[in-house]
């Protein structure tokens, strides 16, 4: 459906976007993640064509939209402040796109009434917007971005401006109405929560560059590199030297690794990795691989299972472990080969 090719733009006289292209396909919700200044709603400027880029292209269906303008692409955006207009009431808000299209009264009325019934906001059409909460006016925004039945759908950190809470409630009603309305949409985030509940494929980006194009289970299980672990949450980071490859083994300032779980493309005998161990890796049980002596620096109940943070040597690292470990004493633990990634960076 939308096709962007190898985008390109300065701000300042500094790079912004360095050659992004990515695709997204019927039904499909992508999310752009990355830190602020990243470039993601450069990206959503460039495809509404609200901004040019300095070179690159944005295809719909395979025709280039360089010439075609803001209104004649068919595409919905959703901004982060909503921007509604205050002195409409919620039916003249979701109602005003589909006016200026001169579409008959009737068909207004049925279409309003239906995308405010999806989100759950029939009953207050004749609200003033002022007198909503910040999550009501989020629902109405969304209502008005459906209404004309857009071929895109894009959304600049919708859900920002609220509260965790409601955050929460509303990222799980999102995903299911970008699901029921079948439209491909571009989500915008800098919140890793949310574009793993919302998006069906993550396009993770780091000073203009794309670092990794996948489905949420893919980066967690397999990020590309460290930069992506870290920024995903992934924290317990070690640097090694690889060993041997057959089993395969790393060196490191705290003791030796054996892996399971392969090598990263193209890595060979003595090239320098870094080791992610998973969150789950830690056990308690005797083991004949990975063993390490630990002192327990602290130790949080989570609900069903425990963070506990533990320094081996002069290095810290988090777990998650299914009972309370005491705090100060020193342990005897093993980490698991199966859950250990070896990362390579390109730097």
């Amino acid at each position: 459906m939308l096709s962007v090719k190898n985008l390109h733009k300065e701000y300042e006289n500094q790079p912004l976007l360095r050659g992004v292209s990515f695709d997204v396909q019927q039904g499909e919700t992508i999310c752009l993640l990355g830190r602020s200044g990243s470039g993601k709603s450069t990206i959503l400027r460039i495809i509404a064509g609200i901004e040019a880029p300095e070179s690159g292209d944005v295809f719909w269906n395979n025709q280039n939209l360089k010439d075609v303008p803001v209104h004649k692409r068919k595409f919905g955006f959703m901004f982060q402040d909503y921007a509604l207009f205050p002195h409409k009431n919620v039916f003249e808000n979701v109602a005003f796109g589909l006016k200026m299209q001169n579409l008959p009264v009737d068909f207004v009325e049925e279409k309003v009434n239906s995308v405010l019934a999806k989100v759950k906001m029939q009953e207050f059409r004749h609200r003033q917007v002022a007198d909503l909460s910040g999550g009501e006016q989020q629902r109405v925004a969304l209502a008005r971005a459906l209404a004309p039945e857009p071929r895109l759908l894009m959304l600049d950190e919708p859900l920002g401006a609220l509260d965790r809470n409601l955050r929460e409630k509303l990222m799980d009603e999102l995903r299911l109405l970008l699901h029921e309305s079948n439209i491909p949409a571009i989500y915008v985030t800098h919140d890793q929560e949310e574009a793993f509940t919302i998006g069906d494929r993550l396009v993770l980006l780091n000073e203009g560059q794309i670092i990794q194009n996948a489905s949420p289970e893919d980066i967690y299980q397999t990020p590309k590199n460290a930069w992506v672990a870290q920024f995903i949450g992934l924290s317990n980071l070690l640097e090694g030297v690889i060993q041997s490859t057959q089993p395969l083994m790393v060196s490191t300032r705290i003791g030796d690794f054996t892996i399971n779980t392969g090598l990263p493309q193209n890595a060979k005998l003595e090239d320098p990795v870094i080791l992610l161990l998973r969150p789950d890796a830690l056990s308690m049980t005797d083991s004949n691989l990975n063993q390490f002596q630990a002192q327990v620096l602290d130790d949080v109940f989570l609900g069903n299972q425990w963070r506990v943070k533990i320094r081996m040597s002069d290095l810290e690292f988090s777990f998650l472990v299914d009972q309370p470990i005491r705090i100060g004493s020193m342990i005897k633990i093993s980490i698991d080969p199966n859950q250990i990634n070896l990362l390579q960076d390109e730097k």
